[in-house]
């Protein structure tokens, strides 16, 4: 984290140059350089390997063990691979990050979750406990805490069919295993999301509005908060368990029971 100018992560995972996608990558970089440091993970075109294998479990290779120690271990002992360290050094320098991607299958692409299996290590993005209340220190006070995040994501469907009574689902949800378990079990507070609906059939006028929206967007992120954050785990709401209360919200079992309302 800078003290001077913000720095931003930029995560972007499109495998085309010319794409609709690539184009508000480049826009968006441009709008933020002119008062962030930017750093750059171009998924695609660095051919960064999703894989998670034996060279990110440290040395000697083949050793048995749980997956999530053995990585723990090979971060502690400076063995993990360069491309993920180098993804660690850029995560960790940034005050906010953005993931930028398409819709695929009603989820990230794979090379994305992939990034996130071998760069989230245990103690580099989770790990310690509270000494105090014995809790882990996950949603919304893991290592990566202060940071924020916006997700960018392009979908083929309207809002109609992509929405709360849509037959794809409600998107919100569908990207919860990404802004809750994966951005806020870290501690990285997800904003609310950035989405460009229809976009398979955008034309060049659509991509231009689309385009200065998105900057639009970008240059308010300063003072931007989530309109409905996540609770956290330490708070109360799910004491002596991780089911959320009983006298909370009864009745209700949807994924919106963990957002606060702000009133």
């Amino acid at each position: 984290m800078s003290a001077s100018r913000p720095t931003v992560h930029w995560i972007y995972a499109h495998p085309q140059e010319n794409s609709f996608n690539a184009r508000l990558f480049r826009d968006g970089v441009e709008a933020l350089s002119r008062d962030h440091d930017v750093e750059i993970t171009d998924l695609y075109a660095q051919r960064f390997d999703p894989v998670l294998a034996a060279q990110d479990l440290g040395e000697p290779h083949g050793r048995e063990g749980n997956v999530v120690d053995l990585m723990g271990e090979a971060f502690a002992a400076g063995q993990l691979p360069a491309d993920v360290i180098e993804e660690q050094r850029k995560l960790g320098a940034a005050d906010l990050v953005v993931l930028q991607f398409p819709l695929w299958w009603y989820g990230p692409p794979a090379i994305l979750k992939g990034w996130f299996d071998r760069v989230l290590t245990n103690g580099f993005a989770y790990g310690p406990v509270d000494a105090q209340t014995g809790l882990p220190l996950r949603y919304g006070e893991g290592l990566l805490a202060g940071r924020r995040a916006l997700v960018i994501v392009t979908a083929g469907e309207d809002d109609r069919s992509i929405g709360e009574r849509g037959i794809s689902g409600d998107l919100d949800s569908l990207m919860f295993p990404l802004t809750h378990g994966t951005l806020w079990y870290t501690g990285i507070e997800p904003l609310d999301l950035h989405v460009v609906h229809d976009a398979d059939g955008i034309d060049a006028a659509g991509i231009d509005h689309e385009s200065a929206r998105l900057v639009e967007r970008l240059s308010g992120l300063g003072d931007e908060s989530p309109s409905h954050p996540y609770r956290r785990l330490r708070d109360g709401d799910y004491h002596g368990t991780r089911a959320l209360r009983a006298d909370l919200l009864p009745g209700r079992t949807d994924l919106g029971i963990h957002r606060l309302t702000v009133e």
